[in-house]
């Protein structure tokens, strides 16, 4: 049975003393590097555009949880981070309906300049695939592909109506999401979120993020009339594949899938094999802190010592804050049969390393006293962070810890 919780998978208390100390910090520079900054430079009369980032993070997470009879398990973590606005939403379908029991969908929808697009993608994008009747129980690729395209196209042709009417026309969405049948995963992506795959320990598939600056969306771009600087579409839009964002699709004479911004999703088959062990599905601002290879290794790891996935899902987050990450934070984790399973040597192992770490934070808290120095905890990290610490996990490193 599927579960919600939201604020219920806590931060570590010395995580929540880290960042109540580098507020100071890290706001000065949000707001324009106070006294002097772009707040203190505006003349009488002249707009201040609106930081997109808080003084201070969001640190509640929204955490999810379900199984399927086929013997998938998955979890879902999100939080709003450094962001003004939550943007990001998700779909989990672990088991679809009629003659699709055995069938499940998962999605990740990463909005921008508004959360509006988004929320109506997660609620519609779904549907609007089923209801091409490509998808049935013979499971035969080519038409599925049709279908993930024309869903998508029919997703963006109803939403510029209710954008219109709503005044959503500004905002659009990425979108990642995959369709798991009983022979194969369908890839659909459209934007820079990301979906990977990893197989028998390594990393056996990923999306392709779609960016501006690619050779193929350059040429798109530019074709309808747009141009790109500083990476982004006219100097602006960071995405090049996204559902809205209609101030972007008003190239005359040119179908939707050749306007600067495309909605047309990249679908991708792979056959499943019984060394899948888990699927992965996240927003930027996971993968603007890890690469996929390091995400692969660090929830293999915590597969070894965490039996919830919802904690696995909120340490992955946790990482990619600590890391730097400034967006909002969402990811799904699908596990399969195949997946890593705990370890009672993981489990000494990771102890072993609390208590390495637990005395050496004590001995670099010592010294630093010794010296005459008042340590707070930002010194002993930079120390720490400097030290040799074996048994860190793969892929996380010490910022994990």
């Amino acid at each position: 049975m599927r579960t919600t919780r939201k604020g219920s998978v806590e931060m570590p208390a010395f995580v929540r003393q880290l960042v109540k100390e580098t507020e100071k910090r890290v706001s000065s520079f949000f707001k324009g590097g106070g006294r002097g900054g772009a707040e203190h430079m505006q003349g009488e009369g002249e707009e201040v555009i609106p930081s997109p980032y808080l003084d201070r993070p969001v640190l509640d997470k929204l955490t999810e949880e379900g199984c399927s009879r086929w013997g998938l398990t998955y979890a879902l973590g999100s939080m709003q981070g450094w962001r003004a606005n939550m943007e990001d939403y998700h779909n989990c379908v672990p088991q679809l309906g009629a003659g699709l029991a055995d069938w499940s969908f998962f999605a990740v929808f990463d909005g921008h300049a508004g959360n509006q697009v988004a929320q109506y993608a997660s609620q519609h994008l779904l549907d609007q695939v089923l209801a091409t009747g490509g998808i049935g129980p013979e499971d035969h690729p080519d038409r599925v592909r049709g279908s993930f395209t024309d869903g998508f196209l029919h997703t963006d042709k109803h939403l510029l109506t209710a954008a219109r009417r709503e005044g959503w026309e500004r905002g659009g969405t990425t979108v990642t999401s995959t369709l798991i049948s009983p022979r194969y995963f369908y890839f659909a992506n459209c934007g820079d979120s990301r979906a990977m795959l990893c197989r028998a320990g390594q990393v056996c598939f990923s999306t392709e993020d779609h960016k501006p600056y690619s050779p193929l969306e350059r040429e798109r771009i530019e074709s309808a009339g747009g141009s790109v600087s500083l990476q982004r579409i006219n100097g602006s839009l960071a995405v090049s594949r996204a559902l809205g964002d209609f101030s972007y699709k008003g190239a005359e004479n040119r179908p939707p899938t050749q306007q600067m911004v495309s909605p047309e999703p990249e679908v991708c088959v792979v056959e499943r094999s019984p060394g899948d062990e888990f699927l992965v599905l996240a927003c930027d601002g996971v993968w603007d802190t890890v690469s996929n290879e390091e995400l692969c290794a660090f929830i293999r790891s915590r597969l070894r010592v965490c039996t919830d996935l919802r904690d696995v899902c909120s340490q992955v987050i946790d990482l990619c804050l600590y890391k730097g990450s400034l967006d909002n934070i969402s990811i799904i984790l699908v596990c399969f049969p195949g997946s890593p399973q705990l370890s009672a040597e993981a489990l000494h192992q990771e102890a072993a390393l609390e208590d390495l770490l637990e005395s050496k934070v004590a001995e670099i808290y010592e010294e630093l006293s010794s010296q005459g120095e008042d340590p707070d905890l930002l010194s002993v990290l930079t120390v720490l962070a400097n030290t040799d610490v074996p048994g860190l996990p793969p892929g996380g490193g010490l910022q994990s810890k």
